[in-house]
């Protein structure tokens, strides 16, 4: 029997489960085992100022490296650029709605002033930039926590991943799913990993959960962010699509205040997938991102 590693948040676990019963329907009978993170742990300090890479991945990996484990679920988005040694992303099934969604009132309803929440530096860079007149404020805890934050009128709306609150059946909270055009999502948002070490049974099992369309669309985007030295709490946004054998991506880099925006975007043959990625982020460095992550990572203390 296979053993599953997982966060212990309601999302982290519904993901953990669809991955089991993925394995089930291959006939392979599986176990989850909760284990915190760093990113669990730490709730009261937006996530961009704790500054650690691996935040809601460090110590499942090294339960997957030890052993303990036989495969690890991830949302993707947290995932840093590069993988542990001894461990590879095994599959990357289909992937749910890449977008944001603002919850409470859509973005154009927001009154000016009106009090958003979100705990991503990439969303509040963006939400700054396109409504300078909202008051951002930062927002942590699980969906059901930060949910229950807007009811209690803490927030005229939050910002949440669409794919979470779909995945948690919650989709009729959503007041409305942004465009990426608006709002570019994080690099690999709405996908999971599913992550192995290298070899042995578990990963040749796990390999065949992956889907092929998503994992290019998201190896496009991490080259993105691994060229821009990004990790997850990061003012970057990328997000790619396929359509036929043709990949097409954007990107974004936005100082934290919203005042600079840097915005690209790229097409190629998907098989390029992640030399398309690696020379988007080029030139958006030429063009203006190098210094504003530079103040970012100054202001993070490195």
């Amino acid at each position: 029997m296979l053993t599953i590693g997982s966060r212990g948040s309601q999302l982290a676990l519904w993901q953990a489960r669809w991955i089991q019963a993925r394995l089930a329907a291959l006939g392979h009978e599986s176990r989850i085992e909760i284990i915190h993170t760093t990113g669990d742990r730490i709730i009261d300090v937006p996530l961009a100022k704790v500054g650690t890479k691996g935040l809601f991945t460090k110590e499942i990996e090294e339960a997957l490296l030890r052993g303990d484990i036989d495969v690890a679920v991830h949302s993707m988005k947290d995932m840093p650029t590069e993988t542990p040694s001894g461990l590879t992303i095994a599959a990357v099934p289909e992937r749910e709605d890449a977008r944001d969604a603002m919850v409470g009132m859509r973005l154009d309803e927001l009154p000016a002033r009106a009090k958003v929440g979100t705990s991503s530096l990439r969303r509040t860079a963006q939400l700054r930039a396109l409504r300078p007149d909202l008051a951002i404020d930062s927002i942590r805890g699980n969906v059901d926590t930060r949910l229950r934050k807007l009811e209690e009128r803490n927030f005229d709306a939050i910002v949440l991943a669409a794919a979470g609150l779909r995945r948690l059946g919650l989709e009729s909270r959503i007041a409305e799913a942004l465009d990426p055009a608006v709002m570019c999502p994080a690099a690999g948002q709405g996908a999971l990993a599913v992550e192995t070490r290298n070899d042995g049974e578990a990963h040749e099992i796990c390999r065949r959960l992956d889907h092929s369309e998503t994992r290019a669309a998201v190896t496009a985007e991490r080259a993105v962010l691994a060229e821009l030295g990004g990790g997850c709490q990061v003012p970057i946004g990328a997000h790619a699509r396929i359509e036929g054998e043709v990949l097409h991506i954007d990107a974004i880099v936005v100082s934290p205040d919203g005042d600079q925006v840097v915005r690209l975007g790229a097409s190629g043959p998907a098989s390029d997938r992640e030399q398309i990625g690696i020379t988007l982020g080029r030139e958006l460095l030429m063009a203006g991102a190098e210094d504003i992550l530079d103040a970012v990572y100054g202001e993070a203390g490195g």
